[in-house]
């Protein structure tokens, strides 16, 4: 049996001796200590022994004497028997039975036992040790428990900022927008008060309430002139506040008299719906009115055209011509094709690319406009020549080859199902209907301008690589490293726009159809059309234009996608298109509103595909300035138009 005491550790069988043993010499004690100490290793594991020789390393050594003169007077209970050492006669051991205390009593007498003995110095400072560890302990266990509930008090506030929470004492809780922060909460609140007014209303109308609903009636005109074009609070008439409390006065009233919680959720459901197909209605005519304004030429613009025109053929024959015509099939110069028919857009594309270009007089640009502006597209830049790069202007008019017995599209265009489903068929030109269709006659469809990307080395024979520019587009760097760009044998080279899912192949083509599900992989990352480098060795090696035909052919009853050059684009280049990187050419300025700046500061080439072109009104502002610097306002003929910044 081993006992402890304090912080001794003593064999039961050196206590159970006789008094002779107690007062033999310090040598025998010390051998009967080592003794039970060593008895005591078989009996306890190494971990408690550690655990022991750890607690009681700063107690000095274990002695009898030790506890002999510590002055304890401590009792054990075990067995229903009590075995008493007591100082005041060491040299008895007496061992007497103790009665059965009751169980009621049991605790109290154990505490008593074990409280009977005076403390030395040693053992007193030694139990301030032990205190003072404790306490330091418990303070350090203190502060982390706080450092960790800082820690889960601020997780759970970061958690709360990005839960919509209600805003108390508004009828507008279900908004996002109440829990902005710099919300307009007066503007907000009046339009809330008017909403359950006209709730009211239609309540006290139906219950036969007239004088309520004629006295509601009455609190929203006059709401609603308080309220008037207000989007702000500081916009708001000064009778306002009154305003705001008299309604809420007969808000309460109404609800004592009127509320009915089945009856209220219906009228805010009718409402909500009524309001869900006015968004609808909405949405639709300002589709139909962006693509109006789309396809339209600004007044500057079209007089613009119109007097460079004039002035073009106002000129003699021989002073039409540019310089430099001997670079036009120089396959070792740098080679652009622009096709377009809005000059002011046409000259941002040049000026841009030779403003940034190291070596400006190796640049030749081929441009190709319609017949109705030929002559403006050539006087402007007989008047604003390029620097030292070279320039031709074409007439896609005169290419004789181009016509309905070779080309796709022009023999669809000429087609009276074409024409009927062009210009008349079904398509509404209201503005609640309709605003998809209007796509369908968007002069650029039925362009051969659009279409004549697919025929580039019939347009330059003499020619090996060439780099294919969009009109909407601003060039802001050198752009002579993509004809050192490697496509590995594939024909366009182009930035890949898959980053997103509608950007793939589905979004484009109509896979019910078997010829394209047996052709093409739904999920196929889709590129951008707008700069395009163009491999026209390999174009005519896999006969690219020959594809396209057969394409074409197949979809003359727009069974395969619907509109456009990017579908049949997609499917003529599938598996001939070498990915470049993203840096050289960034999308979205004529759609995308949250274009990263520095993205577009670090592009090659800014393109502003999309409606909001650049040269209309619908612009957006932010990235207006990117196109706009490359025009010249100092020019007479653009101030004469009216074409500012």
């Amino acid at each position: 049996m081993v006992f402890f005491v304090g912080r001794g550790i003593y064999s039961a069988d050196s206590i159970d001796q006789t008094d002779s043993s107690i007062s033999s010499s310090k040598q025998d004690v010390d051998w009967r200590t080592r003794l039970a100490l060593q008895h005591m290793k078989s009996l306890l594991s190494k971990e408690v022994l550690d655990v022991i020789k750890a607690n009681t390393d700063d107690l000095g050594p274990l002695s009898l004497d030790s506890f002999r003169k510590s002055n304890f007077s401590a009792s054990w209970k075990f067995s229903g028997q009590e075995n008493v050492i007591d100082d005041s006669s060491p040299s008895e051991i007496v061992t007497t039975n103790k009665q059965e205390t009751p169980k009621g009593k049991l605790d109290n007498s154990l505490n008593d036992d074990h409280t009977q003995y005076v403390e030395t110095p040693t053992t007193l400072a030694r139990r301030k040790l032990r205190d003072k560890r404790r306490e330091t302990r418990a303070a350090s266990l203190m502060k982390q428990d706080e450092e960790v509930t800082i820690k889960l008090e601020n997780a759970a506030i970061e958690r709360s900022k990005s839960v919509d929470s209600a805003v108390l004492g508004k009828y507008s809780i279900w908004r996002k927008e109440a829990d902005s922060e710099n919300i307009d909460t007066t503007v907000r609140f009046i339009r809330d008060q008017i909403i359950m007014a006209r709730v009211y209303v239609s309540i006290a109308t139906m219950k036969n309430k007239t004088n309520m609903a004629h006295e509601l009636q009455n609190r929203i005109k006059e709401s609603q002139r308080a309220l008037g074009d207000a989007t702000t609070d500081n916009d708001l008439n000064r009778s306002a506040p009154e305003k705001i409390k008299a309604m809420g006065e007969l808000l309460s009233r109404a609800r004592e008299q009127l509320y009915d919680c089945k009856l209220v959720t219906g009228k805010l459901r009718a409402m909500l719906q009524s309001a869900d197909e006015q968004v609808r209605s909405l949405k639709k005519q300002s589709t139909f009115l962006s693509q109006l304004a789309a396809k339209t030429i600004p007044n500057g613009i079209h007089c613009l055209s119109m007097r460079l025109t004039i002035e073009y053929y106002l000129l003699p024959p021989e002073k039409r011509k540019f310089p430099r015509s001997e670079n036009l099939e120089n396959p070792s110069l740098y080679h652009y094709a622009l096709f377009s028919d809005n000059v002011l857009a046409a000259s941002v594309v040049v000026n841009s690319t030779i403003m940034n270009a190291k070596e400006p007089e190796k640049h030749v640009f081929h441009l190709v406009s319609d017949k109705l502006n030929f002559g403006a597209m050539n006087m402007w830049f007989l008047l604003n020549p390029p620097g030292k790069a070279t320039i031709h202007v074409e007439n896609v008019d005169e290419f004789k080859w181009l016509n309905s017995s070779y080309c796709p599209v022009l023999r669809q265009l000429e087609s009276s199902a074409m024409k009927e489903f062009y210009f008349k068929a079904d398509h509404h030109t209201t503005l609640s209907a309709g605003s998809s269709n209007l796509k369908y006659r968007n002069p650029k469809y039925l362009s051969m301008l659009n279409h004549l990307r697919f025929y580039l080395p019939q347009v330059y024979p003499k020619l090996n690589k060439i780099l294919f520019l969009d009109d909407d587009i601003v060039v802001q760097k050198d752009l002579t490293g993509l004809w050192k760009v490697d496509l590995h044998g594939k024909v366009n080279g182009a930035v890949e726009t898959c980053g997103e899912s509608f950007h793939r192949f589905d979004k484009y083509l109509n896979f019910s159809n078997p010829h394209i599900a047996r052709n093409f992989d739904p999920n196929a990352c889709g590129w951008a059309y707008g700069m395009n480098v163009f491999d026209l060795k390999q174009w005519k090696k896999r006969d690219i234009t020959g594809i396209y035909h057969k394409w074409q052919n197949m979809n003359e009853d727009r069974v395969l996608w619907k509109l456009g050059t990017l579908p049949p684009g997609l499917m003529t280049f599938y598996g001939l298109t070498h990915p470049l990187d993203k840096s050289w050419h960034v999308l979205g300025l004529g759609y995308n509103p949250s274009i990263d700046k520095i993205d577009i500061e670090n592009a090659a080439v800014v393109h502003y595909n999309g409606n909001m072109k650049p040269w209309l009104e619908l612009a957006m502002t932010r990235y207006r300035s990117y196109w706009v610097k490359y025009i010249k306002f100092d020019h007479p003929y653009i101030r004469g138009c009216k074409l500012s910044q």
